[in-house]
Order: C-alpha cells, then sequence, then structure tokens
C-alpha cells in the first residue's frame, strides 16, 4: 500500500540527498514547477550555467530569497538542493520557523550504486567522487536530523514506493 503524506500549505518540504538520488526528478513529478525552489535552477538563473561553483554563495542567496518571498505570501515551498550539511538544513529549518512553517524534511536514502548510475547518465554529471562525498554526508545527516527540530522527517529509499503526496489547504 502506498503511504500517503498529507502536508498542510503553508509547508517547507527540504528534499535532501545525494546528487542523482532522485530530488529533482521527484519534485517535478508531484509538484507544480512553481512551487520548486532549486539551488541548481538559481546558479543556472546567475551565471547560464548549473554546474558554475564560482557563483554558489550568490546562487543560495537567490535560493533563500525566492523561498522567503513565497514563505511572505503563504505558498507552498519545495527546497531542492542536497541540504546534506547541518548548517544548510539549519538554514531552512530557520527560515520555516520564522515564517510560521511546517518544516518537513523528506531524504532521498539511495545507494551511491544507484546514484552513481543515475549520475553516468545524465548530461550534467558530477561525478563519482562527489556521489561518495554526498553518502558520506548522508551517513551523518542521517545521525543529526533526529535533534533538528523537524515537524516531520521521512525517508525515502530507491526499494520503497514514492508516497502519495497531497496539500492542503
Amino acid at each position: 500500500m502506498t503511504e500517503r503524506l498529507i502536508l498542510p500549505r503553508r509547508t517547507l518540504l527540504v528534499l535532501c540527498g545525494p546528487a542523482g538520488s532522485g530530488k529533482s526528478t521527484f519534485a517535478a513529478r508531484h509538484f507544480p514547477p512553481t512551487n520548486i525552489v532549486s539551488s541548481d535552477r538559481c546558479r543556472a538563473m546567475i551565471c547560464d550555467d548549473e554546474n558554475d561553483q564560482a557563483v554558489t554563495r550568490d546562487a543560495f542567496d537567490l535560493f533563500h530569497s525566492i523561498l522567503q518571498k513565497r514563505m511572505q505570501w503563504g505558498r507552498f515551498c519545495v527546497a531542492d538542493s542536497v541540504a546534506l550539511k547541518a548548517y544548510a538544513r539549519e538554514n531552512l529549518r530557520n527560515l520555516s520557523r520564522r515564517f510560521g512553517y511546517f518544516g518537513c524534511l523528506l531524504i532521498f536514502a539511495t545507494s551511491p550504486e544507484v546514484c552513481i548510475e543515475r549520475d553516468r547518465q545524465r548530461e550534467r554529471q558530477v561525478g563519482e567522487s562527489v556521489v561518495r562525498y554526498h553518502t558520506d554526508l548522508l551517513a551523518q545527516t542521517l545521525r543529526d536530523v533526529p535533534n533538528e527540530g523537524w515537524e516531520q522527517v521521512y525517508l525515502l529509499s530507491e526499494a520503497e514506493d514514492e508516497p502519495e503526496i497531497r496539500v492542503e489547504n
């Protein structure tokens, strides 16, 4: 039976997982494009290249600014970035608290082998070393998350069916 994830409209849904884990694909399958704020897309908006790490600071300024504006207007938000470092999740969690939002962390616990294979098939590859680094960060994330104060944490592995998601007004 498919699990159901019911979220209030005033939710910040933070996607968290290694490159190639399926975060962006999941977001595109379940949410309208206007709900999704992607760090890669923000990077491309600044310099026309999602891979250009030189603009990462500016990209995340834009990423957080867009999320903040959406929350000011009471809109449902999907934060699509790896979110594998504690400070990144803390910044997003603090943002959700500031606006009285329900903070939901959706962790993609996808195996390194699957992530590496998916990365090889993508036009924009990050490489095996980055995926393995992200996998190490994921292990730490799984240890840290229970103490981070999220209203809801949902763990999704590639072996499970995706949850049915419903956003309530």
